[in-house]
């Protein structure tokens, strides 16, 4: 029978509502007590103290697998603990061996070392930030009328972004004058310290002071931009609104953004649309919706009707008689366009009959006449009004 694992609070000392500082605290302060080489005297029974320190964080430290744990506890809910379970070996958990971490997420760990030691760790999680950076994205909120989502429509926009300076092509230094090279970091903006700890030898890096992590001295910044290498400008740009367009869609414009950094690519604009409310017209999904009032002989008798659509043209369209209020028709194909795609959706309108307030002496003697042609009384239902 396979030993009892025990709870994972009580092996990082923490009660059931410990937080995510308070459970990285305790982490920390065990991890450091039975790493095996601060335990060079009992190395086997400090491995396995500190692999079952190691897992029980890696559980409680998941939103997910800490819920999933409360429930089911370390076996899971079908038992399916052990190996390549949920909370079991090689289930994503960090071991120790003497060649090192095996099968083992540096990021937070990582960062619980860097607290320690006061750096960063070599491998995984150093980053070179000498290398070409994309510019920062740009947004744009445009709004535009219905006519113009339905039938597209060209735009021309102001932003203020930030510029390659003209006078020293964005290198930050004044025309003529030389750059240096930083001769602490020697040209790479970082500076790698060696450390011995109790974990034995550990490498750090940090921005170097010096250049501030360019690694590169300008002696004497460009007077245009201050040495930045970038300006702000107000700049126009022409921006396609494709038709079929909806509230909240974005149009992006490549490279319209801010310009990067080391050579690297200008960033994004992306022109987020919205749409004005129309005082007929409506959307549904790709519809076009409209209500058509008619008159009370249109509806008894039938009609052609005379249907303003939203590019501007009229279609005839035939109703038949009896036509009662609150009927829909469809109109197919005139409705908005998909993007990127060979759809059209509907025009539905609604009718509605309009009851004249006001009537001539002579017209109401002719509905009387129908009324009495017609014996008109209310409609009798089957089931009374309480039912």
């Amino acid at each position: 029978m396979a030993d009892q694992k025990r709870d994972f609070y009580e092996v990082l000392g923490v009660n059931k509502n410990a937080s995510d500082d308070e459970l990285k605290h305790a982490y920390r302060k065990l991890a450091k007590k039975y790493h095996p080489d601060a335990n060079p005297d009992n190395k086997k029974e400090a491995e396995a103290k500190f692999k079952e320190v190691n897992e029980a964080y890696e559980t409680l430290s998941d939103p997910q697998k800490r819920k999933m744990y409360d429930q089911f506890g370390p076996d899971g809910p079908q038992g399916f603990g052990g190996a390549g379970g949920p909370f079991g070996g090689q289930g994503g958990y960090y071991s120790y061996s003497t060649s090192g971490f095996d099968g083992f997420d540096m990021g937070d760990l990582g960062d619980i070392f860097s607290s320690f030691f006061g750096g960063g760790m070599s491998g995984r999680s150093s980053r070179n930030n000498q290398g070409p950076t994309k510019g920062a994205d740009l947004r744009y909120d445009l709004e535009i009328s219905f006519e113009e989502a339905f039938l597209g429509v060209e735009k021309e926009i102001s932003i203020n972004r930030d510029e390659v300076c003209g006078t020293c092509h964005g290198n930050g230094a004044k025309p003529g004058s030389s750059i240096e090279t930083c001769p602490i970091c020697h040209g790479t903006g970082q500076i790698k310290q060696v450390q011995t700890t109790i974990l034995g030898q550990m490498q750090t890096t940090r921005t170097c002071t010096n250049c501030h992590g360019e690694g590169k001295i300008v002696k004497e910044p460009c007077e245009t931009c201050r040495g930045k290498g970038t300006v702000r400008k107000t700049v126009k740009i022409k921006v396609k609104i494709p038709a079929g367009i909806d509230e909240n869609q974005p149009v992006v414009l490549r490279k319209q953004g801010m310009p990067g950094t080391k050579g690297g690519p200008e960033g994004d604009l992306y022109v987020v649309v919205h749409i004005k409310k129309h005082s007929i017209y409506t959307r549904n999904d790709f519809n076009v919706l409209c209500d058509v009032p008619i008159t009370f002989t249109q509806a008894t008798l039938g009609a052609e009707l005379e249907i303003p659509m939203v590019d501007g043209s009229k279609e005839i369209f035939k109703i038949p008689e009896g036509t009662q209020t609150g009927t829909r028709f469809r109109i197919r194909g005139k409705g908005f366009k998909a993007l990127n795609r060979n759809y059209q959706g509907d025009f539905i309108f609604t009718v509605e009959i309009q009851t004249p307030k006001k009537l001539t002496k002579e017209q109401r003697d002719l509905l009387m006449q129908l009324a009495k042609t017609m014996n008109e009384q209310p409609p009798i239902k089957k089931r009374g009004i309480f039912g």
